[in-house]
Parts: C-alpha cells; structure tokens; sequence
C-alpha cells in the first residue's frame, strides 16, 4: 500500500498525549540520579581512573559507579569421579516431551538448562512456544514443596503412604466414591496406571476437566456425526478460512501446530507460486489471530451464534430468522464471506471459538455444506489434547456436596482456582474425608487438602503423551529429583499396592506390549528419538445428522438471554495460558502480543466506548455480575467492539508463589455467568506496565505493505525496491569480508506476534527479568522485541491524510495491525559504534557487531545513537540483587544459566550478539568433524523456536545460503535504510489478501 499511510505504535503516540511526548522528550524516561556520587566523601575519595572516566564525562552517576565492583567468590567443586556421559563445556540433549510437543532438553553439567523443539517431530517441527520455552524455569521454581506435606506439617513419604491406604481402604469400605481428578490426561501409561488403581479400588471414578474447556466441540461432533472427539484441523488445505472468536495462532487447542499449518500458505514461499490463503475473523476482542486477518469485523459475543446462522443461511438457500439488526457491518460481511466459500467448496474452513454446543453444530452444518470434511477437518485423526468435561465435574461436585465422595485426589489440577464455581467446590470439599494433592506446590486446591504428595517437574520424571491419533512421545528425566518429590504415577501404584511400583518399569512394559509392536522398533530407539507415529488412517467423508432447526432455535433463545448492554468476553492469555505457570517470571513480563501489557490482566475497551462511558485509560473499574465482582485497571484497546469489555484468564493466583501471587485478577468465576456484566468507575488510578512505546521511531517510515493483488502485478511493491533511491555516502572505505557475513532475514508475512522468540532468546542468552516497577520505568531488558503497530482500515484501502483518520476514526473497530520483530541490526555502519569512548562495542570481520561488557563504562551514548533503540542498560545487578527477588537472585535459581553467556552487571550495556556463542560452537563442530561449516549448522535462540519460521539466519557469503537466497527477494527492504547504517536485518513486506469486493 501507499507508503504515507498512517502507523502508530498506542494511542498515547497517536495522540501524541502530554505524557507521551514528555517521555519520549529524552533518550532515557528519567533524570540521572547524579547528585547520588557527589554525596558524602564524594569526589574526595582517591578514584581510580574507570571511575574517574563515568562520573565526570562519561558516566550515569551511581548507577554506573557499580559496575567496577568487585566479583564475588564462587567456589567450585571439582569432580572426583567424572561420569562417563558428562563432558565439562559440552551439552548434552535428551529426548522428551512438553504437552505433546516433543523436545530435546540442553544440559550442563547435569543440569538442565534450555528446552529446544525436536526438529524430526511431525507435530511441531523443530518450534516451541513461549510457555514451553519458559518451562525450564519451573524446575528451579522455589515455590516447590521440598517435602511432601500432612496437615500442613513436613511429613516423610511412608507417613503420607499410610495415610493415603488407610483413607482409600476406609472409602472403598463405606462404598463411597474415591475420585481422580485431573486435567486431560493423554497418556496411555497415566491411564494404565489408573486402571490399576481402579482394579484395587472398584470405587474409583477418573473425572478429567480443564480449566479451558473444549467440551461443546466434542459434544457437537457427538450430535452431528455420531463421534464424540476434538477433530484435526487442517489450516494447510485451506484457501478461505473464517474464524469466529477462535485465536488458533494464540491460544486455541494446538496453537503451535495450527501456525506452521496456516503460514504455509502465506510466505515468501507460497508467495513465490502466486498462492496465499484468505482469512477473515469474526471477533470480540483483538486477539493474536486476528491481527493477521485479511479482514477482521467486531462482533459482541451475543452475535456470534446469529452470525453463523446467517452465514448458514446464506450458504444453504434457506431463509432465517435470526438477524443481524444493529450490526450492519457484520452482516454486510457475512454476504461478501458466503461467496468467498461457496467458491472455496472443498479448500474451506470455518471455526469457532465457542464452547456452546449449538454453536458448534452450526459450523459443523457449514462445513458440511463446504465439503470441509476428510479435506480441512478430520474426525478419524482427532486430537486428544482437551477431552475434560466439566458436566462430569459438576456432578461430581454435587456428589461431594451429597457426602456421597469418600476420598479425592487431585492430579494436575486446580478447580479452588479455575473452577467457575470455586465457591461450590471448596464448600464441598469440605465433605470429603480424605483430601489429597499431587501438586508440586502448595497451591489453591493442595492447601485444603489433607495431604499433598508432591509430583515430578516433567524434567525430572519418566512418561508418555498421545496428544493426536498415531502420534506418541516419550517423557524421560533430564535431572534427578531435586526435592524429595515422586512421581503420582508411583504413588498410586504404592497405594494400589501394585506388583510394579517402579513408574519407569512401568512405563517401559506398557509400550513394549502397546506401541512398540506397531512401529518395528525398539525401547532404545524410542529413548533417542523421542516419538513414533503409527501408520496413517484412511480418512472418510462423514454425512451431517444434526438438526439443524432445533439448533437455530437455541443458538437464537441463548443470544437474547446473553445479549446485555454491556457483554463480557473472556479469552485465554497466550503468555500465560490457564494460569498454571503463574510463577514463571519469564511469561509474566513477556508482552501480550496485542496489548503489549505485562505483569497484569486488564479491562479492555474500545477508547470510543470508554470515552462515552466517562472512563479514562488506567481508571479502576469494577466489572460485576449477578454472582461475582473484580476491580480491574482499563486499558484502552482499538479493534474492541462496542459495548463489550475483555478480560484475560490465568491470573489472579493467590498461592502460586512469589513472583505470581496477586498478580492481576482471578476471572474464572465470570464462566458460570451468561456474560452480562456492568462496569462502574471507582476512585484510583492503576498504570499498566505497557512495553510498546517505550522505543518509539517518532513516525519514521518503517513498515511495509501491499494486496495481494498489488503484489501480484509488481512483487516489489510496497518494498520500496523500485523506483530511483536516494544517493547515499560512506564515512568509511569499504572492506573484505571473506569468511563468513552473518546476516538474518525476516518476514512480516508470516510473523504473527506470539512471543516464543522473546522467551527463547530470555532463557538462551541470561536476559534478566526486572519486574513490573522496572518495566513502567521503561527498563525492559529483552533483547528482542515485536513491535506492533496499528493502522487505520477502510474498505481495505490506505489512509494516509489526517483529515481521512478524523473522518473514519468513528467507532475505532474497523483496525489493522502489523507485527515487527526488532532486535540489534548489526549494521555495516553501525552508529553505536563511532561514538563509544572506550571501544566497548565493535564490529567483527564477520558482519557482528560485539559487546565488550568488561569495557563498557555505562555512557549509552550508544542507546543514545541507535535509530533502532535496541540496546538495554543494566541499571541493576537484576540477576543478583534482593530488590528483584523474582529470578536468578538465588543459588538455585541460578542453575537455569546457559554458562557460555556472560551475565551482565549494573552499569553495563547489552544486546543482540546474533548467539555469537551458538557461532562458536557450530565453529568447533564443525573444526572436530573435520569439515566446512555449512548452511543451517548454526540456528538463532529466536529462529529455533519461531513455529512461523518468520526468522533466517545465516551465511550472507554463501550464495547458496537459505538466508542469501530469502534476502533477494522482492519483497526485501531494510527499516531505516536512508541513514545507510547498512544493517544487517532485512525485512519482507507484509502482505495482505484482500479478497472479494462488493460492486
């Protein structure tokens, strides 16, 4: 599109606001604290010349003075006997398994330190996301029980284990019911192991929930084809996709998975063959899946049923009664997307996000009626990664609530806190006799258990996983146990008194006599590689059963009992997912992918709504419903429909441990309600830690875009790439570079924003966490930053003049947004570079520009003379100081360091090193091997984990290179080129798949 159109980072920079502008006024949000070094003895004191250099022409005042203390001691302990695996300096990996997605775990020393996707899996590819990513963190989480607990009070495993026999015993002697709780459990030796309990105790009932339920799905394909299951969705075979409220590149089922699936169809690659998939999203509140829509139309919750049931309409010839009466937009929209489908018969796919069974029979019809079955969506292959239920929870709660329940025990979940009727739940409890958790901590449900017998982190334990149809990965330890913990698994079989109690044994058997014969391959082989696949099913074509007019009666009765003036939309945060991660520091500061908010859930409005409301950004409001209330700060959230306010689940955590507890507010409750809320303003005014304007670019022309269509007929377009440039000059003469020149290429079209390669990037190269009072001080330490920008959308065409933004601003639903990943440049010309007093950053022969951490003396002048303002300033030791008690402050922490990176300390400047460590040691591989370092040897932390592959890195030398090969595309510009700083980071235009047009 027309590079003059309109892009801006927040409303705050939009409006260019008081405070903005005052911020930004200056490199740094606040004044050097200076007069700090001239207090006391001051100047007075003998200065050694480093010292000298900082306060009087170079330095920060204290914050800098600190960077030439002294290093503290550390003892090392030498190995008197060397086990025969471990190599000091050489990782490790070992094959395992994250909710499915299989991985190799890096270790040092014995120590876990870094998770990887496993590049052979057929479900993830090599990717991971955030939460996985962070997941090495859990482990040295000191919030775990060191000891299994009774009573509140430390206990030793064989009091627990009499403790546990006697209450079952007792319960199976009453003919009461002894109740397993868990979330899905998918694996074939947890339900083993459950089968055994059970034979020992007939009494046993095995109740599965989740906290996010897919239930209204299952049960849809239940009364539709007569198959209760999850089914496989198929992004990759679709050329139209229409989302209704389902965020599947964010949060909904197997998000990681459906990335890959859907970018297939919209890179450099597919772009190459003149190929890209149309999207359009139906939905509440911007989410991250709807930032990549071709199209995107604010929709309230109420409406969603009756939208699909005109697009139902519209498909089938039938006529409706359900209309679309105060959304013309939307149902203006719904015509335009049934011609697209119906052009798409076969290549279709709808979703939905909601978990109303009618709901989900409507798409169901439609996507019969688009042939989408055996194609997009299979039935035969479904997913097991959600089959909980929560009618089965509820009846079992009312059984407890009856007296009828003898013993409960609870495996990975935590109803006291994401129950929506958490109240019920802990009044029942108290009903049981024998209350036992397997939590690793003493979280919500464990504390009012009698007994918490404290389970394995998955590093430290043996397992299995079948998140698919033919699909099962290994769980093996990396470390052992670091606490007296034990796996649940073993101690059900202790308490069933088992023949085998060994879970690992146990596991073992149970593949050699399931799985193993189906595949041809050994217990030794499966250990290597991590997972098997079992043969591939013949897909069928299934015929719609369902009825399709009682549906549409209770899909409109459900949205005239949900419609309200204001609606509430719950969605699932990406970050932090159901909540149970609530203690990792890294996904708490981890920025939304959309609001860019960390530390904190929030009210999100549409600033239009909110200013006729008389509500201002960061006012407190109070959001109730008819059984339950919170107090939440308003962030202002442009794409936002109209009378409705969006709030993320997962937070609110009250016993998770130190960096979690009280972080945010608890929403899980507002489930149980029909989504009716009323929002009243309260005094107090509560910021928001927002990380997305904090590196502003002041309105310089840094995005690119184009249609499809544009693309088509020129694929420079929108690149900037055609056209006569601007005459440039050089300060410096040109040199050779003839090993290598390490160059990364980035594409918009296919980075959808998740974060997983901020995450990746924290745990590789020991960026610290600094905690949310840091963070609103705008000292974010990521080294990788995605900025998002928004721009205004009008019938898909550019707005570029101020006059048309005030003409269209409107209602501020109609919104498009582009993701830019943003980290060092490593230019050829590197700016930073000329003005450091002390030679502390340098270029490399190989294109990198390096950071000298024990020369830098804290002046950032660099940060200063960086267009790209991505260098971070160490205004604290944040990985050892008290005052940020939320990471790496403490020994045990500690142990999750990658020791080939270089802590940084106070006063100090860093950035981006392009893993110059991961460099080095594809270097030496290679030098062992005795060979030429070739293409794809060496992976970025980001590339590595991206599940868009949106990142390449690589060999500029190398014609032949992935990296060489993507830079010559036409899509290509580099931000910032004018200065002709040469960065080393291109970046491919965004593309946009306008689709169908209305005459």
């Amino acid at each position: 599109m027309d590079s003059t159109k309109k892009y801006w980072k927040g409303l705050e920079e939009r409006n260019s606001s008081t405070e903005f502008v005052e911020k930004t006024k200056h490199e740094f949000a606040e004044a050097l604290p200076i007069e700090d070094v001239l207090e006391g003895e001051g100047l007075k004191t003998p200065t050694p010349r480093r010292d000298f250099l900082k306060t009087m022409g170079f330095g920060l005042g204290a914050v800098s003075l600190a960077a030439c203390t002294t290093a503290p001691t550390k003892k090392s302990v030498p190995y008197l006997i060397k086990p025969e695996e471990v190599t000091a300096g050489i990782p490790n990996y070992y094959a395992s398994s994250y909710k499915g997605a299989s991985i190799l775990v890096k270790t040092r020393e014995g120590r876990p330190i870094k998770v990887e996707g496993n590049p052979a899996c057929t479900i993830n590819s090599g990717s991971l996301d955030a939460q996985a990513q962070a997941s090495v963190l859990d482990l040295y989480d000191t919030a775990k029980l060191k000891t299994p607990l009774l009573n509140g009070v430390e206990h030793s495993w064989d009091d627990i284990d009499a403790y546990a026999k006697a209450g079952l015993n007792k319960a199976q002697a009453a003919g009461k019911t002894i109740a397993i709780v868990t979330s899905t459990v998918n694996s074939p030796s947890t339900k083993a192991v459950v089968a055994a309990f059970a034979a020992k105790y007939p009494a046993t009932k095995h109740v599965a929930y989740d906290a996010i339920s897919y239930s209204g799905i299952i049960n849809a394909n239940k009364n539709s084809f007569g198959k209760a299951v999850l089914p496989q969705y198929n992004f990759n075979k679709a050329n139209v996709i229409v989302s209704f409220g389902a965020d599947f590149l964010g949060s909904w089922i197997s998000p990681l998975q459906y990335t890959k699936q859907y970018v297939s169809n919209r890179n450099a690659a597919s772009l190459k063959s003149k190929k890209m998939s149309r999207h359009i999203q139906f939905e509440t509140g911007l989410s991250l899946t709807g930032t990549k829509a071709d199209s995107r139309i604010a929709l309230k919750p109420s409406e969603e049923g009756i939208a699909l049931l005109n697009l139902y309409a519209e498909l089938s010839g039938q006529p409706t009664t359900a209309k679309l009466s105060n959304n013309a937009i939307a149902e203006k929209a719904i015509k335009l997307v049934a011609k697209e489908l119906s052009t798409a018969k076969g290549v279709a796919l709808v979703v939905s996000g909601s978990n109303n069974v009618a709901t989900q029979t409507i798409v169901n019809a439609i996507n019969s009626l688009l042939g989408s079955y055996g194609t997009t969506i299979d039935l035969d292959k479904p997913s097991y990664q959600f089959t909980g239920n929560e009618a089965n929870f509820a009846a079992l709660v009312a059984q407890m609530k009856a007296g009828s329940v003898g013993a409960v025990l609870f495996l990975d979940s935590n109803p006291a806190y994401n129950y929506c009727d958490a109240k019920g739940f802990t009044e029942a409890l108290v009903k049981v006799a024998t209350k036992i958790s397997f939590s690793d901590k003493n979280d919500e449900t464990a504390s009012l258990c009698d007994a918490v017998a404290p389970n394995h982190n998955y590093l430290e334990a043996w397992g299995d996983t079948n998140p698919v149809e033919g699909y099962y990965s290994i769980i093996q330890p990396t470390i052992n146990p670091v606490y007296s913990s034990r796996q649940a698994e073993q101690s059900l079989l202790i308490w069933a008194a088992n023949p085998v109690t060994d879970y690992y044994a146990f596991v073992k058997a149970n593949w050699e006599t399931t799985v193993l014969p189906l595949v041809g391959k050994t217990w030794a082989n499966v250990l290597q590689l991590g997972f098997v696949n079992l043969p591939a099913k013949a897909t069928s074509i299934v015929a719609f059963t369902g009825d399709v007019s009682a549906t549409a009666s209770s899909i409109i009765s459900a949205s005239k009992k949900s419609a309200a003036a204001i609606e509430l939309h719950l969605y699932n945060s990406v970050a932090l997912g159901d909540g149970k991660q609530g203690n990792n520091p890294f996904l708490q500061e981890l920025p939304d992918g959309v609001s860019k908010v960390t530390w904190d859930n929030y009210a999100a409005l549409n600033p239009k709504y909110a200013q006729k409301l008389g509500i201002a950004e960061f006012d407190l409001v109070t959001l109730k419903s008819d059984t339950y209330s919170i107090d939440l700060p308003v962030l202002f959230q442009p794409g936002q429909a109209h009378e409705t306010v969006s709030v993320a689940l997962g937070y609110g955590r009250e016993k998770v441990g130190k960096v979690g507890d009280g972080v945010g507010k608890n929403a899980y409750p507002f489930l149980a309600t029909n989504g009716a809320v009323t929002i009243t303003k309260i005094e107090g005014f509560y910021e928001l830690a927002q990380t997305q304007t904090h590196h502003s670019f002041e309105g310089r022309d840094i995005i690119r875009e184009a249609t499809f269509a544009e693309y088509l007929e020129n694929p420079s377009h929108g690149s900037g790439n055609h056209g006569e440039k601007h005459k440039t000059y050089d300060l410096w003469k040109k040199f050779e570079q003839p090993g290598h020149n390490w160059v990364m290429a980035i594409d918009l079209n296919a980075c959808t924003g998740c974060g997983a390669c901020i995450v990746a990037c924290n745990a590789e190269n020991n960026v610290p966490v600094v905690g949310k009072d840091e963070v609103v001080r705008r000292r974010e330490m990521h080294w990788i930053r995605i900025d998002r920008y928004y721009s205004y959308n009008e019938e898909n065409k550019a707005i570029t003049e101020e006059k048309e933004i005030h003409e269209i601003e409107g209602r501020m639903e109609n919104i498009s947004v582009v993701h830019q990943p943003m980290m060092c440049q490593h230019c050829e010309h590197a700016p930073c570079e000329t003005v450091c007093p002390v030679l502390a950053t340098v270029h490399s022969s190989e294109g990198i520009n390096h950071m000298a951490y024990n020369r830098c003396v804290g002046t950032r002048y660099c940060a200063n003379n960086c267009p790209y303002k991505v260098r971070r300033f160490n205004w604290f030791n944040y990985w050892n100081d008290s005052r940020f008690d939320n990471y790496l402050n403490n020994e045990f922490t500690q142990l999750a360091l990658n020791p080939d990176v270089t802590t940084r300390f106070r006063g100090v400047m860093e950035k981006c090193s392009m893993c110059v460590q991961r460099i080095q040691a594809s270097k030496l591989s290679a030098k062992i091997d005795k060979r030429k370092l070739v293409d794809g040897d060496v992976k970025m932390a980001c590339q590595q984990t991206c599940p868009a592959n949106a990142i390449i890195f690589g060999d500029a030398n190398d014609p032949e290179s992935e990296v060489s090969k993507a830079l010559k595309d036409e899509r290509v510009y580099y931000v910032l080129e004018e200065l002709n700083v040469q960065p080393g980071v291109g970046y491919m235009t965004k593309v946009t798949n306008t689709g169908l047009q209305e005459a």
